[in-house]
């Protein structure tokens, strides 16, 4: 399976309190997303606005995206939700 990430803006959702953005498993869109908690809890969100939660979202982008990757993977391909504890899961922890 070939994992990327497409070259988009990610997305603020309000009603969900999450950031959506692309990945490409195998060359097709697969949507992704990280909660506002998660960009709090580990990539230093101020609060769950739109603007917090963007600018945590480009400052952790490589992580978000490697445990993304990982979740991907482990899970076929299939839409991932990144929520704080997946951060602190073994083997998913920043090196």
């Amino acid at each position: 399976m070939h994992i990327t990430f497409a070259d988009e803006s990610p997305v603020y959702d309000g009603d969900d309190l999450a950031v959506h953005f692309a990945a490409l498993v195998d060359g097709e869109p697969v949507v992704c997303s990280i909660t506002a908690e998660a960009l709090e809890d580990h990539f230093g969100a101020k609060s769950p606005r739109e603007e917090d939660t963007l600018d945590a979202f480009a400052n952790g982008a490589a992580r978000i995206r490697a445990v993304c990757a990982e979740a991907l993977d482990e899970n076929g391909g299939q839409p991932v939700v990144l929520r704080s504890g997946l951060f602190r899961v073994a083997g998913l922890e920043p090196e």
